[in-house]
């Protein structure tokens, strides 16, 4: 666990589920980022969404009255464009058509797909493609999971399947391993932290495994959220368990500010 004496420097924060569940803001989580704000402690967003390019979620978290910045979110989907701009490789991308802007530019190839690019998408869940992928796999090409969530809270408010059940039916029938680049892949978190170390950080978000467990693997702090996916008992499910359990985002902020008070003081 982290070094509580550390002076606290960057907050990463998760968005769906957390900030928000679709368009619906999750309770004072505007007012209390914005509390946040006015401490000196750098921000990220850091998203394993994959439904949405990072524009269209900028502008949707925008319109819900969020004050961020758009170089302030780092997702899961940017880390798998750069992997496939940086390896020169040629996708067959299951991702959604909103998110496909995000790799403008590297999808236009000769030849065959060498790589097999997974993120949510469940208008290409269904047999044609997925069986499209398992031959192109057979043939060669990479796995890549742009992560691998087994499930998320829904705009209609359920929890749906994720894409890892679909990862893992291509690894099972391929006989092959995904390279995995969201979270909890640790890269993706030494990415949002920029350089600052993981004990001088806090890590909220409301997957026990994806958001707080890797997190709290490289020394952060994990404040989970009972908001988004969450499920009774989920705080169970990882150990070490997360450092702190909170009803929603704006209690995380209020316990973090206290701390911040309590160094002040201190000092």
């Amino acid at each position: 666990m982290a070094n509580r004496s550390r002076i606290l420097k960057t907050v990463l924060i998760d968005l769906s589920g957390t900030l928000h569940i679709g368009n619906e803001i999750t309770p004072s989580a505007v007012e209390a980022l914005e509390k946040l704000r006015q401490k000196n402690l750098k921000i990220k967003f850091v998203t394993n969404t994959t439904k949405e390019s990072r524009r269209i979620l900028f502008e949707r978290l925008c319109k819900l009255g969020f004050k961020i910045r758009d170089d302030e979110i780092w997702s899961s989907l940017w880390a798998a464009r750069d992997t496939v701009a940086c390896r020169s490789l040629k996708p067959f991308l299951l991702v959604s058509s909103e998110a496909l802007e995000d790799f403008k530019g590297l999808t236009e190839f000769e030849g065959e797909p060498n790589a097999v690019v997974v993120g949510l998408a469940p208008e290409h869940f269904h047999y044609e493609s997925l069986n499209k992928a398992f031959r192109l796999l057979l043939d060669g090409a990479s796995l890549i999971a742009i992560h691998e969530a087994r499930y998320y809270k829904s705009d209609n408010n359920q929890l749906a399947l994720g894409p890892g059940p679909f990862v893992k039916a291509l690894e099972y029938a391929a006989s092959c391993k995904a390279e995995v680049l969201g979270k909890p892949c640790p890269a993706f978190f030494r990415t949002g932290l920029e350089g600052v170390d993981a004990e001088e950080a806090i890590m909220i978000g409301d997957d026990a495994r994806d958001d707080i467990q890797g997190a709290q693997a490289l020394g952060m702090r994990g404040y989970l959220v009972k908001t988004g996916k969450y499920r009774e008992g989920d705080e169970n499910k990882i150990n070490p368990p997360p450092y702190r359990i909170v009803d929603n985002f704006a209690a995380a902020v209020e316990d973090i500010l206290k701390e911040l008070t309590n160094q002040e003081v201190s000092a």
